[in-house]
């Protein structure tokens, strides 16, 4: 089993990754105190769904926790949480993952129950049927189950009436050409209105192969017996990996594509959005992170000040930036919410402000602001055992490293007023983005 370690920052101790002869890794992470954290991160997500099955890793996500050969649906929240834990997962475009946080218990007992049953769950779930409930037709309104293929496509229907998830998705969607990255993650009510227990249980057994598991503890433990525990319990057998696959990069549009749809609404909604550099890149990201602060993030923002605060009438009721970071490429947003009757010029306003990246320059106090913003966040990232747990699997899932967070610090600081600009250029032009826009009904 290869061994390396990796000095997280703020943490006393370094960081211990396991790569077992099977691709299976686990990281150990030493935090003071009586709480643990214990995550499976598997490498699978929207990126490995197409048109047929999109929405399976999602679905897949809730079926987890419906039993296995040895306990029963229920089973595993009603333990832990008798314990004082708190159980759940997460799913998005290039993971999936599940943790558990607990007090670790007196020598540990709680957290070595955790890792028996989180390995039970993440090895051998069962998906039965009755949990799952019947394909059906989604016409047919007489049908009222409630299992939990009934459960997720309601959960669907309701953020397809959000308007903020319409407008996202509309300029996710139009951003792309090829990459699975289009989709939205939670899938479509007719895929999974029909979708089989063999089709589940397929990509189940094809995607969670030990190559793409990276199972985490966080706490304050006995490292040589919390790594002996979690070998024995994570027993995959014959379990074979995962097919390699490699996603054609899409390249942003050449030209401002423009998406403009109605609903009923109020008010007018839009939503600018950029392809940006690889996750791991990390110094494009940082430069992205803080642009984001600069541009959009909060109060002392440039689009708050200029466009709320600054104007003589009131015409957006918010604006701001956000930054998504992702495997095959990271995603910047600016997103609004303004008057119908300004939208034109709403839009005018807030490509000014964009274009001002560039003809008034971002200022060395502004440059030193946002560095302050995100060392606090990233302090405070280290400070619970589940934030911690968080970090270590994005680096590891996303990112493909996690000793790139050693030199994190420094690679912020070293970040220059031309290094922004730079990335303004390359990634930030008005040319590159796709804009959507939804308006009142007429």
């Amino acid at each position: 089993m290869k061994k390396t370690t990796v000095k997280y920052p703020f943490l006393t101790e370094d960081v211990e990754i396991y790569e077992r002869e099977n691709g299976h890794k686990i990281v150990l992470a030493h935090k003071e105190g009586d709480m643990a954290n214990v995550s499976t991160w598997v490498r699978t997500g929207s990126i490995n769904e197409d048109d047929n099955n999109n929405g399976i890793s999602h679905f897949l996500e809730h079926l987890m926790f419906k039993g296995t050969h040895k306990h029963k649906a229920g089973d595993f929240d009603r333990i832990l949480e008798a314990k004082g834990a708190i159980v759940n997962a997460a799913t998005w475009k290039d993971y999936t993952f599940y943790y558990v946080t607990l007090p670790k218990g007196e020598n540990c007992k709680d957290l070595n129950l955790a890792i028996e049953l989180h390995a039970d769950m993440m090895l051998d779930p069962i998906i039965p049927e009755e949990e799952i409930g019947a394909p059906f037709d989604l016409n047919d309104s007489t049908v009222t189950d409630k299992r939990e293929r009934h459960v997720v496509i309601e959960e669907i229907r309701m953020r397809k009436d959000q308007n903020w998830t319409k407008i996202y998705n509309e300029c996710n969607f139009n951003m792309y050409s090829k990459h699975p990255y289009k989709r939205d993650v939670i899938g479509t009510p007719e895929i999974i209105s029909r979708v089989t227990r063999d089709e589940i249980m397929n990509y189940y057994q094809t995607f969670y192969s030990p190559e793409n598991m990276t199972t985490i503890v966080v706490g304050d433990f006995d490292k040589k017996e919390v790594l002996k525990k979690i070998e024995k319990e994570f027993d995959f057998k014959d379990r074979k990996n995962a097919p390699k696959r490699i996603f054609e990069i899409d390249k942003p549009t050449d030209k401002k594509k423009i998406i403009e749809n109605s609903a009923h609404v109020n008010t007018t909604y839009f939503m600018y959005g950029w392809l940006g550099p690889m996750a791991k890149d990390i110094k494009g990201t940082i430069c992205m992170d803080i642009i984001s602060i600069i541009l959009g993030d909060g109060t002392s923002s440039r689009l708050y000040q200029n466009l709320i605060e600054k104007q003589p009438e009131p015409i957006f009721n918010m604006i701001n930036s956000e930054h998504y970071q992702f495997k095959d490429g990271n995603n910047f947003f600016i997103q609004a919410n303004c008057k119908p009757e300004k939208k034109d010029y709403a839009i005018e306003l807030a490509e000014k402000e964009l274009s001002n990246l560039i003809k008034n320059p971002i200022t060395a106090e502004e440059l030193l602001k946002a560095k302050k913003k995100i060392k606090s966040r990233f302090a405070y990232s280290a400070e619970t055992v589940s934030e911690i747990g968080e970090t270590i699997g994005y680096y590891m899932t996303v990112c493909d490293d996690l000793k790139l967070i050693e030199e994190y610090l420094k690679d912020l600081e070293d970040i220059s007023i031309q290094d922004l600009n730079d990335t303004i250029e390359k990634y930030l032009s008005i040319d590159n983005a796709v804009l959507s826009v939804l308006v009142p009904e007429k």
